[in-house]
């Protein structure tokens, strides 16, 4: 029996104080609901909201070494993050998280298109320690969140990467491919 893993998300909003629904929370809901996966969901308007997020995760979070999937949904262009109307590098984000994401994947919804060189993903990788990144690189009208809880079952199934990206493909071949799903490890 495969070892049950935690997602944490980490969701850019315009202002957290303003209440509303997030459809990443609907999905979030369904992952529970239809597949068994805990997830925990913050939200943030503005970086010190991030590193906020992510100190809670690294520091505070007592389960933290069960979670599989670091899930970021922020919109961004060229592969920069955008918090509070202003763009991160990756380069940047990966520092946040500095030699703390050892056995993680990294996957960012598709709000951001993720298209990364060698050399960004490579450094991202080594900087964060973590297993993997993954997102979309192309523009869809709709939200990944469909394809995005396929994904996070398979990371319960599977611990290579290859096996889970391959599995994917084989399942939902046509909605990987409109979305430019990319998997960099």
């Amino acid at each position: 029996m495969p070892k049950k893993n935690y997602i944490y998300c980490l969701e850019s909003v315009p202002d957290v104080e303003t209440p509303g629904s997030s459809p990443i929370l609907k999905g979030l809901e369904t992952l529970a609901t239809q597949y068994g996966i805990t997830n925990v969901y913050k939200t943030c308007d503005s970086i010190e909201g991030f590193e906020e997020g992510i100190s809670t995760l690294l520091y505070e979070d007592r389960h933290f070494k069960e979670y599989a999937v670091i899930y970021l949904v922020f919109e961004g262009r060229s592969n920069e993050l955008k918090i509070d109307n202003y763009y991160y590098s990756f380069e940047e984000i990966a520092e946040f998280f500095e030699g703390r994401l050892q056995d993680k994947i990294v996957h960012f919804a598709n709000t951001l298109q993720l298209d990364l060189d060698e050399e960004t993903f490579q450094y991202f990788l080594d900087v964060t320690g973590a297993k993997a990144v993954s997102g979309y690189a192309n523009t869809a009208p709709v939200l990944s969140t469909v394809l995005d809880n396929l994904y996070f079952s398979l990371s319960q199934e599977y611990d290579d990467v290859v096996e889970i990206t391959e599995t994917l493909f084989e399942k939902q071949y046509a909605l990987c491919n409109a979305l430019g799903f990319r998997m960099y490890y």
